[in-house]
Protein backbone atom coordinates (compact mmCIF):
# COMPACT_ATOMS: atom_id res chain seq x y z
CA UNK A 1 0.00 0.00 0.00
CA UNK A 2 1.49 3.52 -0.42
CA UNK A 3 3.37 4.80 2.52
CA UNK A 4 3.02 8.48 1.70
CA UNK A 5 0.86 10.90 2.80
CA UNK A 6 -1.06 13.28 0.60
CA UNK A 7 1.19 16.47 2.53
CA UNK A 8 4.38 14.53 1.77
CA UNK A 9 2.75 14.46 -1.69
CA UNK A 10 2.54 18.09 -2.13
CA UNK A 11 5.65 19.06 -0.34
CA UNK A 12 7.20 16.46 -3.07
CA UNK A 13 6.01 18.54 -6.09
CA UNK A 14 7.33 21.53 -4.42
CA UNK A 15 10.74 20.14 -4.22
CA UNK A 16 10.68 18.79 -7.83
CA UNK A 17 9.86 22.43 -8.87
CA UNK A 18 12.05 24.15 -6.83
CA UNK A 19 14.39 23.67 -9.93
CA UNK A 20 12.65 25.91 -12.10
CA UNK A 21 12.78 29.54 -12.13
CA UNK A 22 10.12 31.42 -10.27
CA UNK A 23 7.88 32.05 -13.01
CA UNK A 24 7.60 28.52 -14.95
CA UNK A 25 7.80 27.34 -11.08
CA UNK A 26 4.48 29.14 -10.11
CA UNK A 27 3.18 27.38 -13.55
CA UNK A 28 4.11 23.89 -13.56
CA UNK A 29 2.58 23.68 -9.93
CA UNK A 30 -0.83 24.14 -11.33
CA UNK A 31 -0.62 20.71 -13.55
CA UNK A 32 -0.50 19.13 -10.18
CA UNK A 33 -3.20 17.89 -7.70
CA UNK A 34 -4.60 15.27 -5.11
CA UNK A 35 -7.41 13.45 -6.10
CA UNK A 36 -10.58 13.10 -4.56
CA UNK A 37 -13.13 10.81 -5.69
CA UNK A 38 -16.03 13.53 -3.66
CA UNK A 39 -15.36 16.20 -6.15
CA UNK A 40 -17.91 16.29 -9.37
CA UNK A 41 -15.22 18.50 -10.73
CA UNK A 42 -11.34 19.28 -10.71
CA UNK A 43 -12.47 22.83 -11.44
CA UNK A 44 -9.43 25.26 -11.19
CA UNK A 45 -7.35 22.78 -9.11
CA UNK A 46 -5.59 21.63 -12.15
CA UNK A 47 -4.01 23.10 -15.59
CA UNK A 48 -4.48 21.52 -18.86
CA UNK A 49 -4.43 22.23 -22.56
CA UNK A 50 -1.82 24.50 -21.96
CA UNK A 51 1.21 25.27 -24.14
CA UNK A 52 4.22 23.78 -22.62
CA UNK A 53 7.01 26.03 -20.83
CA UNK A 54 9.84 26.74 -23.33
CA UNK A 55 12.86 25.43 -22.66
CA UNK A 56 10.62 22.22 -20.44
CA UNK A 57 11.08 18.81 -22.21
CA UNK A 58 7.73 17.87 -23.64
CA UNK A 59 6.58 14.37 -24.56
CA UNK A 60 3.90 15.56 -26.28
CA UNK A 61 3.05 14.98 -30.17
CA UNK A 62 1.97 17.92 -32.70
CA UNK A 63 -1.49 17.96 -34.58
CA UNK A 64 -0.33 16.23 -37.86
CA UNK A 65 0.78 13.22 -35.00
CA UNK A 66 -3.47 13.38 -33.79
CA UNK A 67 -4.42 13.58 -37.14
CA UNK A 68 -2.29 10.71 -39.61
CA UNK A 69 -0.60 9.09 -36.72
CA UNK A 70 -4.31 8.47 -34.96
CA UNK A 71 -7.63 9.49 -36.34
CA UNK A 72 -6.67 8.75 -40.49
CA UNK A 73 -3.77 6.89 -40.58
CA UNK A 74 -5.49 3.22 -39.58
CA UNK A 75 -8.54 3.77 -42.42
CA UNK A 76 -7.30 0.83 -44.29
CA UNK A 77 -8.44 1.35 -47.36
CA UNK A 78 -7.51 4.78 -47.69
CA UNK A 79 -4.13 6.08 -49.08
CA UNK A 80 -2.69 8.70 -46.77
CA UNK A 81 -0.34 11.18 -48.13
CA UNK A 82 1.69 12.58 -45.76
CA UNK A 83 1.97 16.31 -47.98
CA UNK A 84 5.83 17.97 -46.76
CA UNK A 85 9.22 17.02 -45.70
CA UNK A 86 9.41 12.99 -45.82
CA UNK A 87 10.34 12.59 -41.97
CA UNK A 88 7.27 13.07 -41.13
CA UNK A 89 5.36 10.61 -42.96
CA UNK A 90 7.85 8.49 -42.30
CA UNK A 91 7.57 8.14 -38.65
CA UNK A 92 4.34 8.01 -38.38
CA UNK A 93 4.37 5.09 -40.50
CA UNK A 94 2.70 1.84 -38.89
CA UNK A 95 4.03 2.79 -35.73
CA UNK A 96 1.16 2.00 -33.76
CA UNK A 97 0.63 -1.88 -34.58
CA UNK A 98 -2.99 -0.94 -36.03
CA UNK A 99 -4.10 -4.39 -36.63
CA UNK A 100 -6.05 -5.09 -40.36
CA UNK A 101 -7.19 -7.71 -42.08
CA UNK A 102 -6.61 -7.32 -46.36
CA UNK A 103 -3.44 -7.43 -48.55
CA UNK A 104 -0.78 -4.38 -47.61
CA UNK A 105 -0.69 -2.19 -51.19
CA UNK A 106 -3.44 -4.08 -52.70
CA UNK A 107 -6.87 -3.29 -50.30
CA UNK A 108 -4.90 -1.83 -47.25
CA UNK A 109 -2.47 1.12 -47.32
CA UNK A 110 -2.07 2.29 -43.79
CA UNK A 111 1.70 0.60 -43.74
CA UNK A 112 2.82 2.38 -46.62
CA UNK A 113 4.40 5.89 -46.33
CA UNK A 114 3.00 8.15 -48.94
CA UNK A 115 4.64 11.58 -49.10
CA UNK A 116 5.23 14.75 -51.62
CA UNK A 117 9.03 14.71 -50.32
CA UNK A 118 8.69 18.39 -50.13
CA UNK A 119 12.38 19.98 -51.17
CA UNK A 120 13.89 23.64 -50.87
CA UNK A 121 11.74 24.57 -54.63
CA UNK A 122 8.76 23.40 -53.49
CA UNK A 123 8.95 25.74 -50.24
CA UNK A 124 9.94 28.19 -52.58
CA UNK A 125 7.52 27.58 -55.43
CA UNK A 126 4.71 25.89 -53.91
CA UNK A 127 3.66 22.26 -53.80
CA UNK A 128 0.21 22.40 -55.07
CA UNK A 129 1.71 20.52 -58.55
CA UNK A 130 3.26 18.16 -57.05
CA UNK A 131 0.45 16.95 -54.96
CA UNK A 132 -1.72 16.89 -58.03
CA UNK A 133 0.61 14.71 -59.77
CA UNK A 134 1.39 12.57 -56.73
CA UNK A 135 -2.15 11.96 -56.30
CA UNK A 136 -2.96 10.98 -60.24
CA UNK A 137 0.47 8.51 -59.90
CA UNK A 138 -0.67 6.99 -56.72
CA UNK A 139 -4.31 6.39 -58.43
CA UNK A 140 -2.03 4.32 -61.39
CA UNK A 141 -0.11 2.40 -58.92
CA UNK A 142 -2.78 1.93 -56.74
CA UNK A 143 -6.25 1.88 -58.22
CA UNK A 144 -8.25 -0.40 -55.14
CA UNK A 145 -7.70 2.66 -52.60
CA UNK A 146 -11.51 3.61 -51.78
CA UNK A 147 -10.48 7.35 -50.89
CA UNK A 148 -7.58 9.76 -50.17
CA UNK A 149 -6.32 11.91 -47.13
CA UNK A 150 -4.19 14.83 -47.34
CA UNK A 151 -2.05 15.65 -44.46
CA UNK A 152 -0.64 18.78 -44.40
CA UNK A 153 2.57 19.11 -42.53
CA UNK A 154 4.04 22.39 -41.36
CA UNK A 155 5.68 23.89 -44.14
CA UNK A 156 2.50 23.83 -46.41
CA UNK A 157 0.66 25.50 -43.50
CA UNK A 158 4.03 28.26 -43.77
CA UNK A 159 3.29 28.93 -47.35
CA UNK A 160 -0.16 28.66 -47.77
CA UNK A 161 -0.62 25.25 -50.39
CA UNK A 162 -4.35 25.43 -51.17
CA UNK A 163 -5.01 21.51 -50.98
CA UNK A 164 -8.63 22.03 -50.79
CA UNK A 165 -8.58 22.95 -54.31
CA UNK A 166 -6.38 20.13 -55.35
CA UNK A 167 -8.70 18.05 -53.15
CA UNK A 168 -12.24 19.65 -55.17
CA UNK A 169 -10.64 18.96 -58.60
CA UNK A 170 -9.16 15.50 -58.11
CA UNK A 171 -11.92 14.28 -56.31
CA UNK A 172 -14.22 15.35 -59.61
CA UNK A 173 -11.37 14.00 -61.68
CA UNK A 174 -11.01 10.91 -59.69
CA UNK A 175 -14.74 9.84 -58.46
CA UNK A 176 -13.57 9.10 -55.13
CA UNK A 177 -13.48 11.09 -52.06
CA UNK A 178 -9.66 12.97 -51.31
CA UNK A 179 -10.12 15.03 -48.45
CA UNK A 180 -8.01 17.97 -47.31
CA UNK A 181 -6.59 17.74 -43.79
CA UNK A 182 -5.22 21.26 -42.23
CA UNK A 183 -3.35 19.31 -39.18
CA UNK A 184 -0.16 21.53 -39.30
CA UNK A 185 1.95 20.09 -36.45
CA UNK A 186 2.27 24.21 -35.33
CA UNK A 187 -1.23 24.12 -34.69
CA UNK A 188 -2.59 23.80 -31.03
CA UNK A 189 -0.99 22.78 -28.42
CA UNK A 190 -0.54 19.17 -28.76
CA UNK A 191 -1.75 16.15 -30.46
CA UNK A 192 -5.56 17.11 -29.17
CA UNK A 193 -6.22 19.68 -31.82
CA UNK A 194 -4.84 17.17 -34.48
CA UNK A 195 -7.97 14.81 -33.31
CA UNK A 196 -10.20 17.86 -33.18
CA UNK A 197 -9.47 18.83 -36.83
CA UNK A 198 -9.54 15.55 -38.05
CA UNK A 199 -12.92 15.42 -36.23
CA UNK A 200 -14.00 18.20 -38.72
CA UNK A 201 -12.55 16.82 -41.78
CA UNK A 202 -14.50 13.70 -41.22
CA UNK A 203 -17.54 15.68 -40.37
CA UNK A 204 -17.68 17.73 -43.57
CA UNK A 205 -16.13 15.73 -46.11
CA UNK A 206 -17.01 11.75 -45.24
CA UNK A 207 -19.98 11.49 -42.92
CA UNK A 208 -22.68 12.51 -44.91
CA UNK A 209 -22.03 10.97 -48.59
CA UNK A 210 -24.08 7.71 -47.80
CA UNK A 211 -27.08 10.44 -46.40
CA UNK A 212 -29.11 9.47 -48.66
CA UNK A 213 -28.39 6.03 -49.99
CA UNK A 214 -30.64 3.11 -48.38
CA UNK A 215 -29.49 1.20 -45.68
CA UNK A 216 -30.59 -2.21 -43.92
CA UNK A 217 -31.05 -1.68 -40.49
CA UNK A 218 -31.51 -3.52 -37.07
CA UNK A 219 -32.82 -2.31 -33.58
CA UNK A 220 -29.37 -3.55 -32.43
CA UNK A 221 -26.87 -1.55 -34.90
CA UNK A 222 -23.68 0.02 -33.04
CA UNK A 223 -20.27 1.66 -34.05
CA UNK A 224 -17.57 1.33 -32.24
CA UNK A 225 -15.66 5.11 -32.71
CA UNK A 226 -11.89 5.60 -31.44
CA UNK A 227 -10.53 1.84 -31.01
CA UNK A 228 -7.67 1.97 -33.03
CA UNK A 229 -7.04 -2.19 -32.89
CA UNK A 230 -3.76 -2.08 -31.15
CA UNK A 231 -2.33 -5.35 -30.80
CA UNK A 232 -6.22 -6.54 -31.82
CA UNK A 233 -8.28 -4.37 -28.64
CA UNK A 234 -11.18 -4.02 -31.33
CA UNK A 235 -11.21 -7.30 -32.18
CA UNK A 236 -11.31 -8.29 -28.89
CA UNK A 237 -14.32 -5.72 -28.28
CA UNK A 238 -16.27 -6.99 -31.35
CA UNK A 239 -16.85 -9.98 -30.15
CA UNK A 240 -18.42 -9.49 -26.98
CA UNK A 241 -20.83 -6.89 -28.09
CA UNK A 242 -21.57 -9.60 -30.99
CA UNK A 243 -22.06 -11.99 -28.42
CA UNK A 244 -24.33 -10.23 -26.16
CA UNK A 245 -26.40 -9.76 -29.99
CA UNK A 246 -25.53 -6.35 -31.14
CA UNK A 247 -24.66 -5.68 -34.64
CA UNK A 248 -21.02 -3.67 -35.69
CA UNK A 249 -22.00 -1.55 -38.44
CA UNK A 250 -18.66 -0.07 -38.32
CA UNK A 251 -15.51 0.42 -36.51
CA UNK A 252 -12.74 3.09 -36.86
CA UNK A 253 -10.72 3.92 -37.53
CA UNK A 254 -8.54 0.41 -36.44
CA UNK A 255 -9.47 -1.93 -39.33
CA UNK A 256 -11.75 0.38 -40.82
CA UNK A 257 -12.88 1.27 -43.49
CA UNK A 258 -14.06 4.42 -45.46
CA UNK A 259 -17.87 3.30 -46.18
CA UNK A 260 -18.15 2.16 -42.29
CA UNK A 261 -17.32 5.49 -41.62
CA UNK A 262 -20.01 6.74 -44.31
CA UNK A 263 -22.66 4.00 -43.04
CA UNK A 264 -21.90 5.42 -39.06
CA UNK A 265 -25.05 7.66 -39.22
CA UNK A 266 -27.38 4.91 -39.59
CA UNK A 267 -26.54 3.25 -36.26
CA UNK A 268 -28.88 3.19 -33.32
CA UNK A 269 -25.79 3.71 -30.86
CA UNK A 270 -22.09 5.06 -30.80
CA UNK A 271 -19.84 3.26 -28.59
CA UNK A 272 -16.66 6.00 -27.50
CA UNK A 273 -13.53 3.68 -26.72
CA UNK A 274 -11.21 6.66 -26.94
CA UNK A 275 -13.35 10.07 -25.46
CA UNK A 276 -10.22 12.04 -26.22
CA UNK A 277 -10.01 11.84 -29.75
CA UNK A 278 -13.72 11.37 -30.79
CA UNK A 279 -15.66 13.23 -29.02
CA UNK A 280 -15.83 15.71 -31.35
CA UNK A 281 -17.69 13.60 -33.76
CA UNK A 282 -19.68 11.82 -31.36
CA UNK A 283 -21.10 15.06 -30.43
CA UNK A 284 -21.82 16.19 -33.99
CA UNK A 285 -23.85 13.05 -35.16
CA UNK A 286 -25.76 13.09 -31.57
CA UNK A 287 -26.96 17.08 -32.90
CA UNK A 288 -27.34 15.88 -36.55
CA UNK A 289 -28.79 12.42 -36.27
CA UNK A 290 -29.86 12.02 -32.77
CA UNK A 291 -27.41 8.66 -32.77
CA UNK A 292 -26.72 8.75 -28.35
CA UNK A 293 -23.45 7.73 -27.30
CA UNK A 294 -22.00 6.75 -24.54
CA UNK A 295 -17.83 5.88 -23.46
CA UNK A 296 -16.85 1.91 -22.63
CA UNK A 297 -14.26 0.93 -21.03
CA UNK A 298 -13.35 -2.91 -21.84
CA UNK A 299 -10.22 -3.17 -19.99
CA UNK A 300 -10.45 -5.91 -16.92
CA UNK A 301 -13.51 -7.98 -15.80
CA UNK A 302 -14.90 -5.55 -13.54
CA UNK A 303 -14.99 -2.52 -15.70
CA UNK A 304 -16.38 -5.05 -18.73
CA UNK A 305 -19.12 -6.27 -16.82
CA UNK A 306 -19.92 -2.67 -15.64
CA UNK A 307 -19.46 -1.32 -19.86
CA UNK A 308 -21.29 -4.16 -20.91
CA UNK A 309 -24.64 -3.87 -18.54
CA UNK A 310 -24.40 0.57 -19.62
CA UNK A 311 -24.82 -0.41 -22.75
CA UNK A 312 -27.35 -3.38 -22.42
CA UNK A 313 -29.30 -1.09 -20.55
CA UNK A 314 -30.30 1.10 -23.44
CA UNK A 315 -31.77 -1.71 -25.34
CA UNK A 316 -34.12 -4.37 -25.18
CA UNK A 317 -34.67 -7.60 -22.52
CA UNK A 318 -33.04 -10.04 -24.93
CA UNK A 319 -29.73 -8.25 -25.15
CA UNK A 320 -30.12 -7.70 -21.47
CA UNK A 321 -30.21 -11.11 -20.85
CA UNK A 322 -27.67 -11.85 -23.37
CA UNK A 323 -25.07 -9.40 -21.40
CA UNK A 324 -25.68 -11.56 -18.27
CA UNK A 325 -24.89 -14.38 -19.75
CA UNK A 326 -21.68 -13.75 -21.26
CA UNK A 327 -20.32 -12.32 -18.31
CA UNK A 328 -21.33 -15.34 -16.56
CA UNK A 329 -19.54 -17.78 -19.53
CA UNK A 330 -16.07 -15.83 -19.09
CA UNK A 331 -16.42 -16.12 -15.08
CA UNK A 332 -14.51 -19.38 -14.35
CA UNK A 333 -11.76 -17.76 -16.93
CA UNK A 334 -11.50 -14.83 -15.09
CA UNK A 335 -11.18 -16.17 -11.83
CA UNK A 336 -9.08 -18.46 -13.13
CA UNK A 337 -7.00 -15.73 -14.16
CA UNK A 338 -6.75 -13.87 -10.94
CA UNK A 339 -5.98 -16.18 -8.94
CA UNK A 340 -3.18 -17.23 -10.83
CA UNK A 341 -1.64 -13.45 -11.20
CA UNK A 342 -2.97 -11.42 -8.18
CA UNK A 343 -0.76 -13.33 -5.39
CA UNK A 344 2.32 -12.52 -7.76
CA UNK A 345 0.80 -8.82 -8.17
CA UNK A 346 -1.17 -7.62 -5.15
CA UNK A 347 -0.15 -4.98 -3.30
CA UNK A 348 2.10 -3.74 -6.03
CA UNK A 349 2.25 -0.14 -6.76
CA UNK A 350 1.74 1.45 -10.36
CA UNK A 351 2.52 5.02 -11.33
CA UNK A 352 1.09 5.95 -15.27
CA UNK A 353 2.00 8.54 -17.59
CA UNK A 354 -0.08 8.20 -21.07
CA UNK A 355 -2.08 10.28 -23.41
CA UNK A 356 -5.69 9.66 -24.81
CA UNK A 357 -7.96 7.52 -22.54
CA UNK A 358 -5.12 4.62 -21.00
CA UNK A 359 -4.19 7.11 -17.50
CA UNK A 360 -7.79 6.16 -16.26
CA UNK A 361 -9.34 3.25 -18.70
CA UNK A 362 -6.59 0.73 -17.32
CA UNK A 363 -7.23 1.58 -13.56
CA UNK A 364 -9.56 -0.93 -13.17
CA UNK A 365 -7.90 -3.68 -14.70
CA UNK A 366 -4.76 -3.06 -12.22
CA UNK A 367 -7.10 -3.36 -9.45
CA UNK A 368 -8.49 -6.74 -10.54
CA UNK A 369 -5.16 -8.02 -10.05
CA UNK A 370 -4.35 -6.61 -6.69
CA UNK A 371 -2.15 -3.04 -7.72
CA UNK A 372 -2.63 0.04 -6.74
CA UNK A 373 -2.27 3.35 -8.31
CA UNK A 374 -0.42 6.03 -7.00
CA UNK A 375 0.14 8.74 -9.68
CA UNK A 376 -1.61 9.22 -12.63
CA UNK A 377 -1.06 11.28 -15.39
CA UNK A 378 -1.96 12.80 -18.91
CA UNK A 379 0.38 14.15 -22.05
CA UNK A 380 -2.80 16.04 -23.92
CA UNK A 381 -5.45 16.11 -21.56
CA UNK A 382 -8.24 18.46 -21.35
CA UNK A 383 -9.96 19.22 -18.01
CA UNK A 384 -12.66 16.77 -19.07
CA UNK A 385 -10.53 13.87 -19.00
CA UNK A 386 -9.31 14.40 -14.83
CA UNK A 387 -13.05 14.87 -14.32
CA UNK A 388 -13.49 11.17 -15.47
CA UNK A 389 -10.58 10.26 -14.02
CA UNK A 390 -11.43 11.39 -10.29
CA UNK A 391 -14.09 8.44 -9.35
CA UNK A 392 -11.48 5.91 -9.96
CA UNK A 393 -8.77 7.32 -7.93
CA UNK A 394 -8.30 7.00 -4.11
CA UNK A 395 -8.30 10.01 -2.29
CA UNK A 396 -4.97 11.38 -2.62
CA UNK A 397 -3.55 9.99 -5.63
CA UNK A 398 -1.34 12.07 -7.45
CA UNK A 399 -2.34 13.90 -10.53
CA UNK A 400 -0.52 15.53 -13.19
CA UNK A 401 -0.42 16.79 -16.46
CA UNK A 402 2.16 17.46 -19.30
CA UNK A 403 5.25 16.51 -16.63
CA UNK A 404 8.43 16.86 -18.00
CA UNK A 405 11.15 14.69 -18.35
CA UNK A 406 13.04 16.08 -15.43
CA UNK A 407 9.92 15.87 -13.81
CA UNK A 408 8.77 12.59 -14.46
CA UNK A 409 12.01 11.15 -13.17
CA UNK A 410 12.46 13.06 -10.27
CA UNK A 411 8.99 11.92 -9.47
CA UNK A 412 9.47 8.63 -9.80
CA UNK A 413 12.83 8.56 -8.10
CA UNK A 414 11.01 9.82 -4.72
CA UNK A 415 7.73 7.45 -5.33
CA UNK A 416 9.65 4.17 -6.36
CA UNK A 417 6.83 2.44 -7.71
CA UNK A 418 6.85 -1.09 -8.36
CA UNK A 419 5.57 -1.09 -12.57
CA UNK A 420 5.28 2.34 -14.57
CA UNK A 421 3.34 2.38 -17.37
CA UNK A 422 4.21 4.55 -20.03
CA UNK A 423 5.26 5.78 -23.29
CA UNK A 424 8.35 4.76 -25.75
CA UNK A 425 10.02 7.98 -24.91
CA UNK A 426 10.45 7.39 -21.22
CA UNK A 427 11.27 3.28 -22.25
CA UNK A 428 14.43 2.95 -21.71
CA UNK A 429 15.29 5.81 -19.61
CA UNK A 430 13.21 3.75 -16.45
CA UNK A 431 14.39 0.54 -17.75
CA UNK A 432 17.55 1.44 -17.34
CA UNK A 433 17.08 3.18 -13.83
CA UNK A 434 15.97 -0.56 -12.80
CA UNK A 435 12.47 0.42 -12.64
CA UNK A 436 10.11 -2.13 -14.15
CA UNK A 437 8.29 -1.14 -17.01
CA UNK A 438 5.52 -1.88 -19.58
CA UNK A 439 4.83 0.66 -22.68
CA UNK A 440 1.25 1.34 -22.62
CA UNK A 441 0.78 2.90 -26.04
CA UNK A 442 1.21 0.20 -28.15
CA UNK A 443 1.06 -2.52 -25.61
CA UNK A 444 5.01 -3.01 -25.90
CA UNK A 445 4.19 -5.05 -28.91
CA UNK A 446 1.92 -7.20 -26.97
CA UNK A 447 -1.84 -7.61 -26.90
CA UNK A 448 -5.13 -7.24 -27.37
CA UNK A 449 -5.66 -6.09 -23.76
CA UNK A 450 -8.92 -5.44 -24.10
CA UNK A 451 -12.08 -8.01 -23.14
CA UNK A 452 -11.55 -10.86 -21.38
CA UNK A 453 -9.22 -12.59 -23.76
CA UNK A 454 -6.99 -9.23 -23.41
CA UNK A 455 -7.04 -9.71 -19.91
CA UNK A 456 -5.25 -12.66 -19.69
CA UNK A 457 -2.88 -10.78 -22.09
CA UNK A 458 -2.44 -8.20 -19.57
CA UNK A 459 -2.17 -10.25 -16.21
CA UNK A 460 0.70 -12.70 -17.78
CA UNK A 461 2.32 -9.20 -18.97
CA UNK A 462 2.51 -7.19 -15.84
CA UNK A 463 3.38 -10.46 -13.97
CA UNK A 464 6.20 -11.05 -16.40
CA UNK A 465 7.80 -7.79 -16.33
CA UNK A 466 7.00 -6.79 -12.93
CA UNK A 467 8.81 -10.28 -11.89
CA UNK A 468 11.41 -10.52 -13.44
CA UNK A 469 14.79 -11.00 -11.80
CA UNK A 470 16.86 -9.20 -14.25
CA UNK A 471 15.99 -5.91 -12.58
CA UNK A 472 17.82 -6.79 -9.35
CA UNK A 473 20.91 -6.89 -11.87
CA UNK A 474 20.67 -3.60 -13.21
CA UNK A 475 22.67 -0.59 -12.04
CA UNK A 476 21.81 2.34 -14.06
CA UNK A 477 25.21 3.68 -16.25
CA UNK A 478 25.35 6.76 -14.99
CA UNK A 479 25.62 5.08 -10.99
CA UNK A 480 28.23 3.17 -12.50
CA UNK A 481 31.84 3.99 -11.15
CA UNK A 482 34.55 3.88 -13.79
Amino acid sequence: MTDITGEQTLALIQEVLEVFPEKARKERAKHYMLSDPEMESVGKCITSNRKSQPGVMTVRGCAYAGSKGVVFGPIKDMAHISHGPIGCGQYSRAGRRNYYTGVSGVNAFGTLNFTSDFQEKDIVFGGDKKLTQLIEEMETLFPLTKGISIQSECPVGLIGDDIEAVAREMQKKLDKPIVPVRCEGFRGVSQSLGHHIANDVVRDWILSNRDDEAFVTTPYDIAIIGDYNIGGDAWASRILLEEIGLRVVAQWSGDGTLVEMENTPKVKLNLVHCYRSMNYISRHMEEKYGIPWMEYNFFGPTKIAESLRKIAALFDETIQANTEAVIAKYQAQTDAIIAKYRPRLEGKRVLLYLGGLRPRHVIGAYEDLGMEIIGSGYEFAHNDDYDRTLPDLKKGTLLFDDASSYELEEIIKALKPDLIGSGIKEKYIFQKMGFPFRQMHSWDYSGPYHGYDGFAVFARDMDMTLNNPSWTQLTAPWLKTA
